[in-house]
C-alpha cells in the first residue's frame, strides 16, 4: 500500500497494487467514484474509510485527450455531460453513463474507459487484451462472471463474434482478431481521392458499400471526413458473391464510380452494387435480403415485394405512406387485395410499423380478432338489426333507440361523445352507447401503436389517460397488455389513409414526418393530416374535436365552426375567457345566441369524463363517483387542498 496524492479528494488516498490488499483493507463491493463501475486493484482508497474509490487508470486519466480516432477536436474529461439530464450515451460501446465523461462538443461521449481503450488500439498497445479461443462469443456478468451468450458483437465492427477473440480483462469488450489490429489508414478503390482513416463513427453516415446507416453512432468506421464518405469496417472486403433466400439465384458484385438506380428499391447506389445476370437486374447489398412479405400495421393485409408491377392494375400509384407517386418500373410492395402500394423504403425503415412474416409462416391463419362486444342478442326487427343485447361491458339489458332528439343531451359511455348516431340505451341506469361504439370488437390492432405484433383489449370501469389525445376519461378504451397504455375510441378510429374534414375541400392525408402548423389550432405539429394540394394541415388532436358539445354559457348545443363569417371586431371575442380570437382558427359556435368560444375554453380540463359514474378506487371501502364544482368547496381527504373542479366523492348516503 502507497499513500498518494488525493486526486481532489478531500481526504489522502491509498493505493491499493492487488486485490488482496484491497479485501485486507476492509472493503467490500465498492464502485469507482468516476466511471461508476465495480471497484478492483489497483485502485485509490480513502485513508478515512469515507467510501471513495479511484480506479488507478480512472485517477490517471488525463483531462484532454488527443485522439486519434478523432482527430478534429480533443475530448475534455467532464465530471457530468453538458446535457440538462446529466446523462449520455458512450458513442463506442452504446451504454448509457451519468458519471465522468469524455466530451466533445461535436456532441460526442464516451466512458473513461472507453476512450482509454481505443486510445491503446490507436496506439498499437495491445499488451492487456488476452487471445481467447472460444467455441460461443464470451461476455461478462455484473459480478465478473463468464458466459456464453450466442448474440455477443464485437466492439469494432459490431458484427457477431468468431471462435477466436481478443478480450480485455480490464474493460470487458470483445474483439475479432482482425478488428484489434486494423491498419490505421487504408486505400479503397469506391474512394480513390483520398485515403480512408479508422475513426469513431462520429458522423452517422450511410455505408456507401451497403447503404445502411446505423440507428446510433457506435463502433467505428473508414471515412473520409472531407468528402463525407463513410465504409463500414465489414464491408471494406465486401463478399464478391451473395445468397439469399429471399431470390433463387446469387448475386455478384460490381464496384463502380457510376451511379445506378437499385431495380429492387428504386433509390440511386454509388459505388458497390449486386447484379442477378440470369434476372438482369441490379441491386443495393441492403436490398439483397428484402423480405418477400411485410405485415404492416398502416394496412390490414399483408404486402408483398415485387421487382414489377402493372400499373394499369391500379387505381392511384401513391405510396400509402408519403403519398408520393411511386415508380412502377423498379421495386414496391403493394397489396393483392386492396391494390395499394408502398416505396420500398416507406414500407422498411420503422420497425415499430412493420414486421417480417417469416416464409414457414406465410400461410399461417391471422389472429381471430372479430370477437364482438355484444355477447347475446335477445331480440331483432324485421330489417336484422339487434334491438335488444347483452354487452360484455354493461350488467343490464340494452336497447336499440334512434331517438336523437331526445337524448341528444346525453353522452356515450364508450366514446364519450353527445349521442349523435342510433345507440343503445339501460332501462335500469344511465348508461348508452353509440351503436358503432358497442359492436367494437373485443381485442383489435391499432395500426400506429408502438408495441409490435401487440393486440388491444377492450377495457373500462376505470380511469385511464389516452397516450394519443392526451385527455382523461373514463370511458372505453383499448389497452396494450405489453405497454400498459391506453388509446380512448376516439382515437382507436383514427385511419392511416384519407380524411374527410368540414372545413376543407379537400380530403387530407396523414404525414408520419410531417413539420408545420395546424390550421385549427395554430400550433406546430408532427405528424399530421395535411392537403396535398394546398397548404392546409390539421393535427390529430383537432381532427378528432367533439362536433357538438354543451356548455354553460349557452342553452343550446355549440357546434365546432371552421370559419368565421364576421366582419366586425366585436364579434371576435372569446364569450367565455372574454379574449380575442384568431379569427384563421376553429371554435365553438352558437347561431342562435350568437355565441362564440375557443376551443379549449368550451372542452376544459375534462371533456371526456362523465359525472356520476361509479367506482371502487383505491383504498377506500365503499364505490366513489365523479363530481364537479362541489358545493363548499369541501377538502381533498388526502392532500388537504379545496376540491375546486372534477374530484371522486363517496356514493354512499351516510
Amino acid at each position: 500500500m502507497e499513500e498518494s496524492n488525493n486526486y481532489g479528494h478531500q481526504h489522502p488516498l491509498l493505493l491499493m497494487l492487488n486485490q488482496d490488499q484491497l479485501i485486507n483493507y476492509g472493503s467490500g463491493v465498492a464502485d469507482c467514484s468516476r466511471c461508476g463501475e465495480k471497484v478492483s486493484a489497483p485502485c485509490f482508497c480513502c485513508v478515512e474509510h469515507c467510501g471513495f474509490y479511484l480506479h488507478k487508470v480512472c485517477a490517471e486519466a488525463p483531462l484532454e485527450l488527443n485522439h486519434p480516432f478523432h482527430p478534429h477536436h480533443p475530448l475534455l474529461l467532464m465530471q457530468n455531460a453538458p446535457y440538462s439530464s446529466g446523462r449520455y450515451i458512450c458513442n463506442f460501446c452504446g451504454e448509457r453513463g451519468n458519471d465522468f465523461v469524455y466530451h466533445c462538443s461535436c456532441p460526442f461521449d464516451f466512458h473513461i474507459k472507453c476512450a482509454l481503450f481505443t486510445f491503446n488500439i490507436a496506439e498499437n498497445n495491445l499488451k492487456e487484451l488476452d487471445h481467447v479461443a472460444l467455441q460461443h462469443p464470451l461476455v461478462f456478468t455484473e459480478n465478473g462472471d463468464e458466459e456464453l451468450e450466442d448474440v455477443a458483437k464485437c466492439f469494432v465492427c459490431w458484427e457477431p463474434l468468431a471462435k477466436y477473440t481478443h478480450f480485455s480483462p480490464d474493460c470487458g469488450f470483445n474483439l475479432h482478431e482482425k478488428c484489434a489490429k486494423l491498419p490505421f489508414k487504408l486505400n479503397h478503390m469506391c474512394h480513390r481521392k483520398h485515403p480512408l482513416v479508422l475513426q469513431f463513427n462520429s458522423e452517422g453516415l450511410s455505408c456507401k458499400v451497403c447503404q445502411e446507416t446505423r440507428q446510433i453512432n457506435i463502433g467505428f468506421v473508414y471515412g473520409c471526413s472531407p468528402c463525407n464518405f463513410s465504409i463500414h469496417i465489414e464491408c471494406v472486403s465486401p463478399s464478391p458473391i451473395i445468397e439469399d433466400k429471399s431470390h433463387q439465384h446469387p448475386f455478384s458484385l460490381i464496384l463502380r464510380q457510376a451511379p445506378f438506380i437499385c431495380d429492387a428499391c428504386g433509390t440511386e447506389g454509388n459505388h458497390a452494387a449486386y447484379a442477378c445476370c440470369t434476372c438482369n437486374i441490379i441491386v443495393h447489398k441492403k436490398c439483397i435480403s428484402l423480405p418477400h412479405i411485410i405485415k404492416s400495421r398502416w394496412h390490414h393485409h399483408p404486402v408483398s415485394h415485387t421487382y414489377v408491377l402493372h400499373k394499369e392494375h391500379f387505381e392511384r400509384l401513391d405510396c400509402m405512406i408519403c403519398h408520393i407517386e411511386v415508380n412502377t418500373e423498379y421495386g414496391s410492395y403493394y397489396c393483392v387485395d386492396c391494390n395499394i402500394i408502398f416505396h420500398v423504403n416507406c414500407a422498411t425503415r420503422d420497425l415499430d410499423f412493420f414486421y417480417v412474416v417469416s416464409p414457414e409462416n406465410e400461410d399461417e391463419k391471422p389472429l381471430d380478432i372479430s370477437l364482438n362486444s355484444i355477447t347475446n342478442v335477445l331480440e331483432r326487427n324485421d330489417a336484422g338489426e339487434a334491438t335488444m343485447i347483452e354487452h360484455f361491458k354493461h350488467n343490464h339489458y340494452l336497447t336499440l333507440s334512434d331517438k336523437i332528439r331526445e337524448y341528444g343531451n346525453k353522452c356515450c359511455d364508450g366514446c364519450m361523445l353527445l349521442i349523435s348516431d342510433s345507440f343503445y340505451y339501460c332501462s335500469e341506469c344511465e348508461f348508452f352507447l353509440h351503436k358503432a361504439c358497442a359492436e367494437l370488437p373485443k381485442m383489435k390492432p391499432i395500426w400506429y401503436h408502438s408495441c409490435q405484433l401487440a393486440t388491444l383489449v377492450l377495457t373500462s370501469d376505470h380511469i385511464f389517460r389516452c397516450e394519443i389525445c392526451d385527455f382523461l376519461s373514463n370511458g372505453f378504451a383499448y389497452k396494450c397488455n405489453e405497454c400498459g397504455s391506453h388509446t380512448c375510441l376516439r382515437c382507436q378510429a383514427i385511419p392511416p389513409d384519407a380524411l374527410s374534414c368540414p372545413g376543407h375541400e379537400h380530403p387530407l392525408l396523414f404525414y408520419f414526418d410531417f413539420g408545420g402548423r395546424c390550421s385549427a389550432c395554430g400550433l406546430d405539429i408532427e405528424p399530421a393530416y395535411s392537403c396535398k394540394d394546398c397548404n392546409y394541415s390539421v393535427d390529430h388532436f383537432c381532427m378528432l374535436l367533439p362536433t357538438r358539445v354543451s356548455h354553460k354559457c349557452d342553452e343550446h348545443l355549440l357546434a365546432l365552426t371552421y370559419h368565421d363569417i364576421h366582419d366586425y371586431s366585436k364579434h371576435h371575442y372569446c364569450d367565455i375567457c372574454e379574449q380575442k380570437r384568431d379569427l384563421k382558427r376553429w371554435f365553438y359556435h352558437c347561431t342562435t345566441c350568437d355565441t362564440s368560444a375557443h376551443v379549449k375554453c368550451v372542452l376544459g380540463e375534462y371533456p371526456f369524463i362523465k359525472t356520476g359514474s361509479i367506482y371502487k378506487e383505491g383504498d377506500h371501502p365503499h364505490p366513489v363517483t365523479f363530481v364537479k364544482k362541489i358545493k363548499h368547496y369541501p377538502k381533498c381527504t388526502k392532500c388537504g387542498e379545496p376540491c375546486e373542479e372534477l374530484a371522486l366523492e363517496c356514493a354512499e348516503p351516510e
